[in-house]
Order: structure tokens, then C-alpha cells, then sequence
């Protein structure tokens, strides 16, 4: 059977089990499930909608969540990734389908990122509140870096070869591992994705299938792991999900073009900002003289 329709199905398979077990583990929870409020819907729209456009969903929902004070800082990486999956398997269905890609290569990248995505939700749901404010301040600095590069015009231009072999694959293996477990911290993959594979001498065209699908099937498997131990915020997840569908499909199916550069670097400084903030936030609180011995 063709490679990429098992990677497809198995996108579909996983989703469903994602959506099944999020809605066994809210009825287990008992708590109050509120409907989303309109400013959370119109988070989940508008991240969506630009991501589809190239600038991002991870970084500019951690400032927008951080900023409104929406999810404590110890559960923005979950909430964000159960939120957001099902727009990035949008998108993964939608590149996986049209681009041309060696597929051994393709399926091969995406287990290297969906082992690394299991892998780190695991070690994210058990961390603390300072680690994961630190984890998540860095990981805003490192996206802030990539969208500079990007704005710059510094990124690599690639090749044109539509498949690895040897020990550049392996390379790319590896890093795509690392990268499928630090999208649990909040760390979007398509920029150091991007970087690797034009480095590598790929062509840019390739590395779309590569950067969503590793997402996709690296958020599939954070979600697992984040929904069995209750990480997530319900009502501001269930906000991303339900607002970001539409976000993706409007960005991709009626808009063609936007004059995005100067939403980009205004972007560039907020996520900046919200990196300090978060950073300040993992500091530990200074002692009180009475507490003093």
C-alpha cells in the first residue's frame, strides 16, 4: 500500500483516538465543561489563520494566553497543544496530500518526531511551574530568533532534492526527534525544520509535508499523554480547537496574499516581550525578612 495514504489513515486514526479520549476524560472529570468565550474562539481563529499564512500558532498563543492570564503558566504547553492539534492536522492532510516527497523519507521523518512528541509530553506533564516557565520563555526567545532570520531574508535557500539518504538522514532524525519533543515546551518546529532541511540541500517545497506532518503526529501524540493526566485547561483548549478550523480553512481557501511584514516584526517584538515576562515569572520569589533565620 502507498506510504503516504498509511500515513494519512494513521493521521485519522490517531485524531480519533485524540478526540475520544479527550471527551472520555472530560466526562470523567465531572467538573463544569463552559463554552468557550468569544475572546477564546477568536484566539484559536486568529492564531490559526496567520499559522496558515507562515507566521506561527505556538509563540503567538503563549503570549496572547500569557498576557490575558487565560492558563496558568505549568499548563499553557498542554492546553496550547491540545488546543491546537486538530488545525495543524488540518494542515498536515492538506501538504501530505499535494507535495511531492520521497515518502520512505517522509514516514521515516515523522516517527523520528511522533517518538520525540511522546517522549516530551511525558517529561512537560510531570515538571513544575518555574522549569516550565523558564522552558517556555526560551522557547519564545528561539521563536522569536526564527522569525527575525525569516524577515531578514537570512534563511537557507535549499536544493532541490526531494529525498536523504546516508548520514544526512540520520542527521535529520536525530534533530527531528529533539524537535518532536520540544514542541511540548511551546518550541514550533517549522523554522529549525526548514533551516535542517535546506541546509541539507532539500528543496523548501519538500520540507512543508516534513514540518506539518512531524507536527501533526508529534501533537497527536503530546495530547495523548497531556489529556491521561488532566494538563490541559478545558475551556480555553476547547476555545483553539473550535475557533482555529475555521482560522485555517479561511486562510487557506479565501485569502491568497497579505501584506504580512509588518504584522510579522510587530509579532517578532510581542513575542520578545512575553519571553521576559515568562522568564521574570520563573525567578524565585525573594525571602521576606520574617522568614529569615
Amino acid at each position: 500500500m502507498n506510504i503516504r495514504i498509511l500515513l494519512l489513515a494513521a493521521i485519522g486514526l490517531l485524531t480519533s483516538a485524540f478526540f475520544w479520549r479527550w471527551w472520555q476524560a472530560s466526562r470523567a472529570s465531572g467538573a463544569s465543561r463552559p463554552w468557550p468565550t468569544p475572546v477564546q474562539l477568536g484566539i484559536g481563529f486568529g492564531v490559526a489563520f496567520f499559522d496558515t499564512l507562515g507566521i506561527g500558532s505556538l509563540a503567538t498563543t503563549t503570549t496572547l494566553f500569557k498576557a490575558l492570564r487565560m492558563v496558568p503558566d505549568e499548563r499553557l504547553p498542554a492546553t496550547m497543544i491540545v488546543g491546537l492539534t486538530t488545525s495543524v492536522v488540518v494542515q498536515a492532510l492538506i501538504f501530505i496530500t499535494v507535495v511531492q516527497i520521497d515518502s520512505t523519507v517522509l514516514a521515516l521523518m515523522i516517527a523520528a518526531a511522533l517518538v520525540g512528541g511522546w517522549v516530551g509530553a511525558g517529561v512537560v506533564s510531570r515538571l513544575p511551574r518555574r522549569p516550565v516557565q523558564l522552558g517556555m520563555g526560551i522557547a519564545l526567545l528561539v521563536a522569536a530568533l526564527f522569525m527575525g532570520v525569516s524577515q531578514l531574508g537570512m534563511m537557507p535557500v535549499g536544493g532541490s532534492a526531494l529525498t536523504l539518504t546516508g548520514a544526512p538522514l540520520l542527521l535529520a532524525l536525530g534533530v527531528n526527534f529533539v524537535l518532536g519533543a520540544l514542541v511540548m515546551l511551546g518550541i514550533g518546529n517549522y523554522g529549525p525544520t526548514f533551516v535542517l532541511l535546506s541546509v541539507l540541500g532539500m528543496d523548501p517545497r519538500a520540507a512543508f509535508p516534513i514540518m506539518m506532518g512531524s507536527g501533526a503526529f508529534a501533537a497527536l501524540m503530546g495530547c495523548l499523554a497531556f489529556i491521561k493526566r488532566q494538563q490541559h485547561v478545558q475551556q480555553p483548549a476547547l476555545g483553539l480547537t473550535l475557533g482555529s478550523i475555521p482560522g485555517v480553512l479561511v486562510a487557506a481557501l479565501v485569502v491568497k496574499s497579505l501584506p504580512l511584514d509588518i504584522l510579522r516584526w510587530l509579532v517578532v517584538l510581542v513575542v520578545v516581550y512575553a519571553a521576559i515576562a515568562m522568564m521574570r515569572s520563573a525567578r524565585p520569589a525573594p525571602l521576606s525578612i520574617g522568614s529569615e533565620r
